[in-house]
């Protein structure tokens, strides 16, 4: 694969980008992944910024990010800069700039790192409409980003400052969607256009994010990424994140999941969490995540072949036979080792009343009649011994214990896929001692990726000290998370920041009580206009902060309700849905 540095899908290895220095953290080539979060404080209120960034620090936060919505925030993070020196942190802050060049060469004068969104840096204001571009055109649209970025960057230079360019999905500008449309391509030439500006000026302490709440779209456009700037020969470090993942499970899964899925390829040099919770509760999820995926690194390898048949860029669910609820249209089964229920959801299949054989019984599979049979195995056990005891009736259930599971499990995919077998693949992993949230982090890590690329028919996940009614929650959070089954009602909301202009946290719970029987249903809570109505572009109902305290309701796209105070806003939501004749 392309996108991959060694070209080797199956065994783990760190892709090895350039290193960036930010303040006295290095990030990049052989160095840790670095974690990282967001603080949710107005900016100019010093003391609540500079004590919410000690505990960030303190739960092992590596950078500490502000939004600076315009020059008074670029000049408070001096004093948040001092005030932290001054009581002996001096872990690396990072400005967050929206819509305003000029408090980006402010906050670069004061903090170790500034973020520039590509989408609103210069382009017009997010309007979701089309215009028609000729080539002379676009080109002077690309010289007005060089003239107002040159500046950044020599400012930058000046003061020791990098640079993040972070390209978010729900803000790409209207000139990249008229010319590419909404996709991994145009995310991808909107993060180009300023790397290569960089890359002619000279100008290398460059970070890359470029960031989406669908997780597909996530991991095909990170992909994409990497493999242009391979051609282009750039290799600068990347942050990973997934937007307005949510709270709780919701968020753990959402964010392991697409983060999970590039960091088991190598690629990754810094990680945020982004959960609709304290910023400091992101810290230890996002250090679980990245210790669990680099725990990989050095493991035995794992021989096999890229079977070519899997498009990085593109979903595409692998050809199967339809066996029972497993393969060909049918939605990816959730299995289950006993009878259990978890609010409406229950499993496919509960394998205590079902016959499940392993590569030891063949001549029994092999005697088998029944129209569906299940054979659990490994990828050792592979072969044509195996593939002669196996028919159009059979369901592997795949396992692994190898060190780099994921690793050992797509193996056995492409020697599937290589041969032209077409049966169905349940993939079944266990977490011996595993805790909820770790079993959430670990179980999305290793069984999202496969799913996001179209290769799992269904899942089994096994944990003795997790009760079997949140397996059965996790299981079915997994295949929503990856997009590829809707079992509940989903929530887009941000993670919060000193943007936010509302209680986001009170107002998630507030419409989950009231909507989460409402299943398939997608609702964007978003805390304000900058990612809000692109992020929640494929939402059915959105509740976006216009202004303090007031909100903006959407149905799909379209904003309906404007400055509703927030009081009445979740009850106008309701009524909203229930207009529209989705309330059930």
């Amino acid at each position: 694969m392309e996108y991959l540095e060694s070209n080797d899908l199956f065994n783990y290895q760190r892709r090895r980008s350039s290193v960036v220095h930010i303040g006295a953290l290095e990030m990049g080539g052989d160095n840790p992944i670095r974690i990282q979060s967001m603080a949710n404080t107005n900016t100019n209120d010093i003391e609540p910024s500079v004590e919410q960034a000690l505990r960030i620090v303190a739960a092992g936060g590596e950078l500490v990010r502000f939004t600076a919505q315009g020059v008074r925030e670029a000049e408070s993070l001096a004093s948040i800069r001092r005030s932290l020196s001054e009581k002996g942190c001096n872990t690396p802050l990072v400005a967050d700039i929206h819509f305003n060049p000029a408090a980006a060469e402010v906050a670069a004068q004061y903090v170790e790192k500034v973020r520039v969104n590509p989408g609103n840096f210069v382009d017009r204001v997010h309007t979701l409409q089309r215009f028609d571009y000729t080539d002379e055109e676009y080109q002077r649209e690309l010289n007005k980003i060089k003239d107002r970025l040159l500046p950044l960057l020599r400012i930058c230079r000046e003061h020791h400052t990098a640079l993040r360019i972070g390209v978010n999905h729900g803000s790409l500008s209207d000139r990249i969607l008229s010319r590419y449309g909404d996709t991994p391509q145009g995310m991808v030439e909107s993060c180009m256009e300023f790397l290569r500006i960089c890359k002619a000026d000279g100008f290398s302490d460059v970070v890359i994010s470029i960031k989406a709440s669908n997780t597909v779209v996530m991991v095909q456009t990170v992909r994409l990424l990497v493999a242009t700037m391979r051609k282009e020969g750039l290799s600068f470090p990347l942050h990973l994140g997934v937007t307005e993942a949510g709270d709780g499970e919701d968020g753990r899964v959402k964010s392991a999941l697409g983060i999970g899925a590039l960091l088991a390829d190598g690629i990754g040099d810094t990680v945020r969490v982004s959960l609709s919770e304290a910023p400091e509760c992101e810290i230890p999820v996002a250090r679980k995540l990245v210790d669990y995926v680099s725990g990989r690194a050095g493991h035995t390898k794992i021989v096999a072949k890229d079977s070519g048949k899997v498009n990085p860029y593109q979903y595409a669910r692998r050809e199967t036979f339809r066996v029972g609820n497993f393969g060909g249209n049918a939605l990816p089964a959730v299995l289950s080792s006993s009878a259990v229920t978890s609010g409406n959801l229950t499993p496919d299949y509960c394998m205590s009343d079902l016959p499940l054989y392993d590569a030891s019984q063949l001549s029994a599979l092999r005697a088998d009649a029944s129209p569906l049979k299940f054979l659990q195995l490994s990828y050792g056990d592979y072969g044509k011994e195996l593939l002669s005891a196996v028919d159009e009736r059979t369901v592997f259930v795949l396992t692994t214990n190898h060190q780099n599971g994921v690793g050992e499990q797509r193996a056995f995919f492409h020697a599937l896929l290589a041969d032209d077998v077409k049966n169905p693949v349940v993939l079944k992993r266990t977490y011996a001692d595993a805790s909820l949230e770790d079993l959430q982090i670990k179980a999305a890590a290793d069984l999202g990726l496969f799913f996001i690329d179209g290769l799992g028919d269904g899942l089994w996940v096994e944990a003795p000290n997790v009760p079997q009614p949140q397996l059965l929650s996790l299981s079915f959070g997994i295949l929503q998370g990856s997009r590829v089954r809707v079992s509940k009602t989903e929530y887009i909301s941000c993670p919060s920041c000193g943007r936010t202009l509302f209680d986001l946290q009170s107002t998630i719970a507030q419409i989950k009580a009231k909507t989460s029987h409402l299943k398939g249903l997608k609702i964007g809570i978003m805390g304000c206009i900058v990612n809000g109505p692109g992020e929640m572009a494929d939402a059915d109902y959105g509740y976006v902060g216009s202004a303090k305290g007031k909100v903006n309701l959407y149905k799909g796209q379209t904003c309906v309700e404007k400055l509703i105070p927030e009081g009445e806003a979740v009850e106008r939501l309701i009524d909203l849905i229930k207009r529209n004749g989705d309330w059930k």
